[in-house]
């Protein structure tokens, strides 16, 4: 008889032995960058990049098995694997933790719900956590921003399948057979989904690499804010437990005033979500008003009562846990009756209600995931129109901003005016007109870049900017009376130049910020011709409006500040005249006062610091010695006398 030929014979495959903990570590130590880098493209945008990243590194860590082994996921890891890449045969340690990670960023993505209870990778990590410092990669250039944006259009299986095509470089049956063992339903669909391989090599880039991060501080004045009313509410409780103790029962008689939790007809009705005013989605069409007035209720959660309640129970009675900002001038008290519903809706992280009484626009926000705290913030409204009702803040995350904007916006760009001559790029908004997250200006804090909305709608193109607050500035060109919308390119160029100079005016309730050029001088030497701006912040309390006069140097960047004013008529409809001086130093190296003034200046004098001199008209040019130290003054054309802007 002859032996069987087992050379020949097809032999029954053999199951690959699962990892070691120390196999699965090491694959992990080795492969750290690219597996963190792997769960934070997954892992749902809406979460913001400080969570992202720091939920990437927990799911990293987490991949470890908890034994000595775990067979399951360890034989569905290294099954099908394709030799010479990672993934394969040669490397089971990564292959098996890769497939850990993927189903944890996937299971991080899913929405949580009452039906079940939440999986650990939905949780906020426990470690690594980082207090005080918000940390995010290092920002990318347009393409990745484009990225970012379609990224963020996808489900969790459409961007893992990408990541892996991409980034682990599977050919497409290895990406269906891992998609398939992370447990996703349709690995075709999602592979379909994957977008074009041309843009595989951005997923390198350093906008998404969570190892390489940024730090910056959360909100300073935020929680200097909450550790100073916990401290007063210390204090508080104190005083009040002495005083109760007191004979008599505490501060005493309390005269004609009602019982502290008397019911009030007009404040129950101001706490009752169902008085709050909704108006109709076309109201404005035929309103006599244009502004908030007329925008109807919008988000997905505006029937949710119990939001609502809860919105309107803080706005009148905000607790210990509430954090509670207004800009200036503006009220912070309760509700004077029944408000009105602008929006309600989950936005990133956060739950937002924006409320509007008809002087003030109100933001409450509350965490998604159910945790305590809230906050509450206040902005004046009153006397806005179509130009300065056209959008407000729902949301600002790592920097990002997003927008919900007027009903009668019908287009959205993105321009950024450092770059006059850049197209826009356009946004395009939800069903509810909440914009996509957009970058604020001047993010990184060097002002290498200044980013501002362009809004289309009921017959204007209007320009707007971030300025820290729940309303956006508008920004205009032209004298004082006549301001128009910023669409020409010299204005856009003018702007590229004055920017900058914005963060001074930040956070102090500003409506409107409006540029002026109000002279141009011939330098002295033919060192050709300098610009003179006015710009001016104009408040929504009318009482702090803030004045800038600008000189701009012929090849210069930016415009320099010559003077500054708070609270002045200067260059506004009351008082449209202006009149500033620098101290400029030719390429010839000889050093003179110049000064200009609007057309309404007649002749121009200076004196004082070794320099005295005169002219006719609203220009002056003198020599002076460096570092001179002057007194100029200005005649009008009435004759009457007039000084510089301070």
């Amino acid at each position: 008889m002859t032996a069987p030929d087992t050379a020949t014979r097809p032999q029954p495959p053999v199951a690959p032995v699962p990892p070691d903990v120390e196999q699965a570590e090491a694959a992990i130590v080795e492969h750290y960058p690219r597996l963190v880098r792997l769960a934070y493209l997954v892992l749902p945008p809406a979460l913001g990049r400080n969570r992202r990243v720091l939920t990437a590194h927990s799911l990293v860590q987490r991949a470890l098995p908890r034994g000595r082994r775990d067979a399951a996921a360890g034989v569905a890891a290294v099954q099908g694997g394709v030799p010479g890449q990672r993934g394969g045969p040669d490397d089971s340690g990564y292959a098996y933790v890769r497939l850990r990670v993927l189903r944890a960023a996937l299971e991080a993505g899913l929405p949580l719900t009452f039906r079940a209870l939440p999986r650990r990778a939905q949780l906020p990590p426990a470690l690594p956590q980082v207090w005080g410092l918000r940390l995010f990669p290092r920002s990318g250039g347009a393409e990745e921003l484009a990225l970012d944006q379609w990224l963020a259009t996808l489900d969790g299986p459409g961007r893992a399948a990408c990541v892996l095509r991409a980034l682990e470089r599977l050919p497409e049956p290895e990406v269906l057979r891992v998609l398939d063992e992370a447990g996703v339903p349709d690995p075709a669909a999602a592979a379909r989904e994957s977008g074009d391989p041309a843009n595989d090599a951005l997923f390198a880039s350093p906008e998404f690499d969570p190892c390489v991060l940024q730090a910056r501080p959360t909100d300073l004045l935020r929680r200097r804010r909450l550790t100073r009313a916990a401290l007063a509410a210390g204090a508080a409780l104190a005083v009040c437990g002495a005083l109760l103790a007191l004979p008599g029962g505490g501060w005493g008689s309390d005269g004609a005033a009602a019982p502290p939790y008397a019911r009030n007809a007009v404040a129950e009705q101001a706490l009752d979500p169902a008085k709050l005013v909704r108006v109709a989605p076309a109201l404005w069409h035929t309103s006599s008003r244009t502004d908030f007035s007329t925008w109807p209720a919008r988000g997905d959660r505006a029937d949710d009562t119990a939001l609502l309640r809860r919105a309107l129970a803080v706005w009148a009675r905000p607790g210990s846990s509430v954090v509670v900002s207004a800009t200036p001038g503006t009220p912070s008290g309760p509700p004077m009756g029944p408000a009105q519903l602008l929006f309600a809706g989950a936005v990133d992280q956060a739950v937002v209600v924006l409320l509007y009484d008809g002087l003030r626009v109100v933001r409450y926000a509350e965490p998604r995931s159910g945790s305590a705290g809230a906050a509450l913030d206040f902005a004046r409204t009153d006397g806005a129109s179509a130009d300065t009702a056209t959008a407000l803040v729902v949301s600002r995350v790592d920097g990002n901003v997003r927008y919900l904007v007027a009903p009668w916006v019908t287009g959205v760009a993105l321009r950024d005016l450092l770059k006059p001559g850049g197209p826009p790029a356009v946004l395009k908004t939800t069903q509810d007109g909440v914009t996509p997250p957009v970058p604020g200006p001047a993010p990184t804090g060097d002002c290498t870049s200044w980013n501002a909305l362009s809004l289309t709608g009921d017959g204007a193109t209007r320009l707007i900017t971030d300025l820290g607050e729940l309303t956006p500035a508008r920004l205009t060109s032209g004298a004082p009376g006549a301001e128009r919308n910023v669409t020409e390119a010299a204005e856009l160029a003018d702007w590229s130049r004055i920017a900058c100079l914005l963060p001074s005016v930040r956070s102090h309730g500003v409506r409107t910020v409006n540029s002026w050029t109000y002279a141009k001088q011939p330098l002295p030497e033919g060192d050709g011709t300098a610009t003179w701006l006015c710009t001016r912040a104009e408040t929504w309390q009318g009482a702090a409006d803030r004045v800038q006069a600008q000189f701009l140097a012929p090849g210069s960047a930016a415009a320099a500040q010559a003077a500054a004013a708070e609270g002045a008529a200067a260059c506004g409809p009351r008082e449209p005249r202006v009149l500033a001086g620098v101290l400029w130093k030719s390429r010839a190296g000889q050093w003179y006062v110049l000064a200009a003034g609007s057309a309404q200046f007649a002749s121009l004098s200076v004196s004082g610091g070794g320099v005295n001199g005169s002219a006719n008209g609203n220009r002056l040019a003198v020599k002076a010695p460096a570092g001179a130290q002057v007194d100029l003054t200005g005649r009008l054309t009435d004759g009457t006398k007039a000084g510089v802007l301070r």
